[in-house]
């Protein structure tokens, strides 16, 4: 009875270890599918080594034939090149990157990139893109991340925060890119988000205030206190009076490209329009090897800032200081739209009015004098190694 008694046992235990195996096992399975169904291509997004790097699929495409966007893109490199090559040359004055200037380049070790991020130009869908790509799986929807979680500066890592040996390896190595937009309309968006918007208290405080204090006669003292009915005329004068700019560097919604992300000192792969951003960005990411599962987020087109609201907005500008806008466009805004017709890629818009006597001209005019803002007082490119760099300072020694 006794071997038989210990029998039952030992095959009683087997069967509960067997059990207990199969219960794991199917928690597991089920643990799986949860996963994959939140994140279907969590495994690709962070694991891609030993494929082919973005800057590899740029520069030396598996096809052979060059696509019309990537045709498109090496001409907006060449020009962003040339203009900066002229600039270098006739300006006098030569400036070094420190760390510090690179703030705004968000880096995915992951997937081998750099973003150049501009406020006002899809920043915040690109840094909700860039938690996708670098989150390892925390996140798969761009749209399912809130948008000031996206701003939260310790949720992306910036290229200030290396050491110069790795800034330059990732400068060298890694496919940099930026988008810019038309400047006056980058402008009008700025105001419209950051001055009529009743939940910016902290933008009125700190901006608002001193616009009514300084522009503004006879201001009430609510105005004075609140500063949350800016005109957008006030806000033009702001930008225009030159003392604004000793007080205090411009604020990044309103700061130039040149001065956020320095392209005449970082050889960018690949520029990004506004007006083409799904085009422009998708593209990004299928170099990325990521574009087949994920996409660049569609935007509410009714909230935009449209051509006709910034020429809506510029018709209650005074001549005078449109005037100074003109000339002072180039450092105060952004790259140039609708300035010299030698960087047409930038913008098939150069119908655009900046006075309400241009909106005939098919062409706005050239200021041969004004600041060019994609390269002023530059020097030349001293975190970047990629090859195009050396051999523009090469060239110009």
């Amino acid at each position: 009875m006794k071997p038989a008694a210990l029998e039952v046992l030992r095959m009683s235990r087997i069967c509960r270890m067997v059990l207990a195996t199969c219960l794991g096992s199917f928690v597991l399975v089920i643990f799986y599918f949860q996963i994959m169904r939140r994140n279907p291509f969590g495994m690709d997004i962070c694991c891609r080594k030993g494929s082919r790097s973005p800057l590899q699929e740029l520069y030396n495409p598996t096809q052979l034939e060059l696509s019309n966007t990537a045709i498109l893109h090496q001409i907006r490199r060449d020009q962003v090149t040339d203009t900066c090559r002229v600039n270098s040359v006739s300006s006098r004055k030569r400036r070094v990157l420190t760390p510090n200037d690179l703030k705004h380049l968000v880096v995915d070790e992951d997937h081998e990139m750099i973003y150049c991020y501009v406020p006002k130009v899809a920043c915040t869908n690109w840094k909700r893109v860039m938690m996708v790509l670098t989150g390892r799986g925390k996140y798969s929807d761009p749209m399912e991340i809130p948008a000031n979680e996206a701003h939260v500066s310790s949720n992306l890592k910036t290229l200030n925060q290396y050491s110069i040996p790795e800034i330059n390896h990732r400068l060298k190595n890694y496919m940099k890119f930026l988008f810019v937009r038309e400047p006056f309309e980058r402008l009008v968006s700025a105001y419209r988000n950051k001055f009529t918007q009743k939940y910016n208290t902290s933008f009125h405080k700190r901006y608002g205030t001193k616009i009514v204090r300084r522009q503004r006669k006879n201001a009430t003292q609510e105005a004075l206190r609140k500063g949350d009915d800016v005109k957008f005329e006030e806000f033009v004068a702001y930008l225009i009076d030159p003392h604004t700019q000793k007080e205090e560097p411009f604020n990044e919604h309103w700061q130039t490209v040149y001065s956020l992300c320095h392209p005449c000192h970082i050889h960018y792969d690949l520029i990004g329009k506004y007006e083409t951003l799904e085009e422009d960005s998708n593209y990004i990411l299928q170099l990325a090897g990521v574009g087949s599962y994920l996409k660049f987020p569609t935007y509410a087109k009714s909230t935009r800032t449209t051509d006709e609201m910034t020429t809506e907005f510029f018709q209650n500008i005074s001549s005078e200081h449109q005037t100074q806008l003109e000339f002072q466009k180039s450092s105060i805004l952004q790259p140039p739209y609708n300035i010299c017709p030698n960087l047409r890629t930038f913008s098939d818009r150069f119908t655009k009015p900046t006075t309400l006597q241009q909106k005939s001209q098919p062409q706005a005019k050239c200021f041969q004098k004004s600041i060019d803002p994609w390269c002023f007082n530059c020097s030349l490119l001293h975190f970047s190694g990629s090859r195009a760099s050396t051999r523009r300072a090469q060239s110009e020694k």
